[in-house]
């Protein structure tokens, strides 16, 4: 995610921002040129971007950001469609009567629009085309004597247990699961890549490509989650997987992977937009001692990517570590994972 700023005044802003603290003015996001926008009234419900990538298009805003006060993204003026590019994706959202369930949506809607963010950034499809099916998101809660929901992917739909969004909830189960990584992010960014498998790789001309670096994923599917989960991951699954749990099957493993590479590129573009340098002073990274090393804003290469990524999670990792927090990104990368992410890396090119 890059660095925002005012048009108006250049203060400082998030992707979150609705408003501009420096000057006040009303923010939104164009997805038709990914940037998050200073805005003026232009005439009745409708607003004019003062970024100049804008043009003279005029927009307005998503019906749940004047209906709930849950979005920040912009639609053209010749879009018929009240919701934006990343609302109208939703099929299923959570019963507003039900206390609590507003906050939950917000956090869903937060974490997903970063994750849409990163799909209009690789230049991802959406909807239908060919055959296969569009993506779409449904957020259901538990129901009194009904199977749990189970978040996950099937035929296009991400479906998101709403109890995620509960921080206690989110936590208690990451704990009981054994993992060192639980976000609402990260499970729209696993969950996009079970999408994206059945759209980038299934039946096409990278299928074998991909049985060679993740395994085959004509095995036993339930199966193998079942056995997961009752005899954990193989005692050196560092050795091959981003995860334990990448260990349990080849779509598991791609997803895993998947999410890592957004969690690297989001992450590196971020550092990137700040202007980030790095000098470590340990003896292991006497190659970068000499000179500033500025993390890089172009991900085109990726044996570039990965010189930048290891050492900023090493100062990542410790400057949380200062503040008594969990690691930012408490994995260790093997050869095999390097090779399957440089894998995904190719693929995403290859859709530019």
């Amino acid at each position: 995610m890059k660095a925002f700023q005012c048009d108006h005044c250049g203060n400082l802003l998030f992707f979150e921002n609705v408003a501009c603290l420096g000057c006040n003015h009303t923010l939104g996001f164009l997805p038709e040129v990914i940037d998050l926008c200073a805005l003026e009234p232009a005439r009745e419900k409708l607003w004019k971007a003062l970024a100049p990538s804008a043009g003279s298009h005029l927009w307005r805003q998503c019906r749940n950001a004047t209906d709930y006060q849950i979005c920040n993204w912009m639609v053209a003026e010749e879009d018929d469609n009240p919701l934006c590019r990343s609302c109208r994706l939703n099929l299923l959202v959570p019963d507003l009567t039900i206390q609590g369930n507003l906050e939950r949506w917000q956090k869903l809607e937060v974490a997903k629009r970063r994750v849409m963010y990163s799909l209009l950034r690789l230049s991802l499809p959406t909807e239908e085309e060919n055959g296969r099916s569009p993506l779409r998101f449904q957020f259901l809660a538990d129901a009194p004597g009904a199977p749990a929901v189970i978040t996950g992917h099937a035929q296009g739909i991400i479906t998101v247990n709403i109890a995620e969004a509960d921080d206690a909830e989110r936590e208690r189960r990451r704990v009981d699961l054994h993992e060192p990584f639980r976000t609402l992010l990260g499970h729209f960014r696993h969950e996009i890549a079970h999408y994206y498998w059945d759209r980038l790789v299934a039946g096409g001309p990278h299928l074998q490509r991909f049985r060679e670096l993740f395994g085959d994923e004509r095995k036993d599917y339930s199966g193998s989650l079942k056995l997961h989960y009752q005899n954990g991951p193989p005692q050196d699954w560092q050795n091959s997987f981003v995860t334990a749990y990448a260990s349990s099957h080849a779509w598991e493993d791609w997803a895993e992977t998947w999410a890592h590479y957004l969690h690297i590129i989001d992450t590196l573009e971020t550092a990137a937009s700040f202007g980030l340098s790095l000098r470590p002073r340990h003896p292991q990274a006497a190659s970068m001692r000499a000179e500033p090393k500025k993390v890089a804003d172009d991900f085109s290469d990726f044996e570039e990517i990965l010189h930048h990524w290891i050492p900023l999670t090493h100062a990542l990792n410790e400057l949380n570590r200062g503040m008594g927090l969990h690691d930012l990104y408490p994995f260790v990368l093997s050869e095999p994972s390097f090779g399957k992410l440089r894998f995904i890396h190719t693929l995403l090119r290859m859709e530019h």
